[in-house]
């Protein structure tokens, strides 16, 4: 590779973060899966250094560093899956953002494809890694509707802790709010936790939605809508993070 200011030299899964493609953990696993060529050659090395004088390509196509960084909070409708694009034809959120922003913007974190609520979209991966690393121990908020009567205890159970198929799940607050809504906190958030939870005491859930991430709320955002987080949201989200170790 050509010999460019040492300044602008980066590692590649950093000018990949920077490029908007996902964040840094998220692009090693693409190299790692031969997605990615630098200069016309396929590129497994984790240590691989580039700048923005080398041409790489993520799937065929080129990245670029992007100057703007953009961090747009969403209120995901149900019915959209959370990825860049999906193979099965469903909705995705991130085309909800297209017309609005020019940048490659990605998901910090996942809901569901029948859960609705707040979700952060960014294209710088620093940000994205430190709020979505389990250590940062981000706090989010959900309020879940039932089919069912809420059974007796599931609050108190839930904070305590549940063992679901060798998974062990607890969330940080439960209130019962009425004989069919919940109100929930987690901080790690294990894959589909509160329906797991839920679905072991076989109470199906007619509505899930995230209604804060941090110090961000819902606000007046209706299903669908979105808007730049504020500076000071942002950097408030960064001092929540428990740890910047990612």
């Amino acid at each position: 590779m050509p010999d460019n200011n040492l300044q602008d030299v980066m590692r590649l899964q950093v000018y990949m973060a920077r490029s908007g493609v996902a964040s840094r953990r998220a692009s090693e696993a693409i190299i790692l899966a031969g997605r990615v060529s630098v200069n016309g050659a396929v590129v497994t090395e984790l240590g691989t250094k580039v700048s923005p004088n080398d041409k790489v390509l993520v799937d065929g196509k080129e990245i670029h560093l992007e100057e703007t960084k953009r961090y747009v909070l969403l209120n995901k409708p149900a019915g959209y899956v959370c990825s860049l694009s999906d193979e099965k034809g469903r909705a995705v959120a991130a085309d909800l953002l297209k017309e609005t922003y020019s940048e490659r913007l990605y998901n910090v974190g996942r809901l569901d494809m029948f859960s609705s609520g707040l979700i952060i979209f960014t294209n710088d991966g620093e940000f994205a890694a430190k709020l979505s690393h389990p250590s940062a121990e981000m706090e989010k908020e959900y309020i879940v509707d039932t089919s069912l009567p809420l059974p007796r205890g599931l609050c108190e159970d839930f904070m305590k802790g549940l063992r679901i198929e060798d998974t062990f799940y607890r969330c940080k607050e439960a209130e019962e709010l009425n004989s069919h809504r919940m109100r929930i906190v987690l901080v790690e958030g294990k894959n589909r936790e509160i329906r797991r939870v839920f679905e072991s005491r076989e109470i199906g859930i007619k509505s899930l939605m995230r209604i804060r991430i941090g110090c961000v709320g819902v606000g007046g955002l209706q299903f669908g809508e979105f808007r730049d987080l504020t500076q000071s949201e942002i950097q408030a989200l960064v001092r929540l993070c428990k740890t910047s170790q990612y």
